[in-house]
């Protein structure tokens, strides 16, 4: 397993242990530069999405993966995490219907968590 899909599988786990729902995991690797993965997930509340940001964070710290940038705060409803090689969206339902990353990255590769 490479270190990118270590990282994408990591990310994941810690969403779905919060209950995040509809994740998605993107392999962009071969469309653009700016990372390899993208993971997608959506979240009922500021309160779980912060859970979700907080689990995230927490899992990739214990095996030594550190957040570059964090784009949002506790009260937003779109927060973005960049660990590099993966970048992490957590929305509110609304907000990820209306800016629909999955379709301004359908060229990106839609795998199953399974395949990591």
């Amino acid at each position: 397993m490479t270190e990118q899909k270590k990282m994408a599988k990591i990310v994941y786990e810690a969403l779905d242990e919060k209950k995040g729902y509809d994740i998605k995991l993107i392999d962009i690797s071969e469309i653009t530069m700016i990372a390899d993965y993208f993971v997608i997930a959506s979240g009922d509340s500021t309160t779980q999405i912060q859970a979700m940001i907080n689990n995230v964070e927490e899992h990739m710290h214990k095996n030594g993966y550190a957040v570059k940038r964090v784009e949002g705060n506790k009260n937003s409803t779109w927060v973005l995490m960049d660990f590099g090689d993966v970048i992490v969206h957590i929305f509110d339902k609304e907000d990820r219907l209306f800016y629909d990353l999955e379709r301004i990255w359908a060229d990106g590769k839609v795998l199953q968590a399974d395949s990591l």
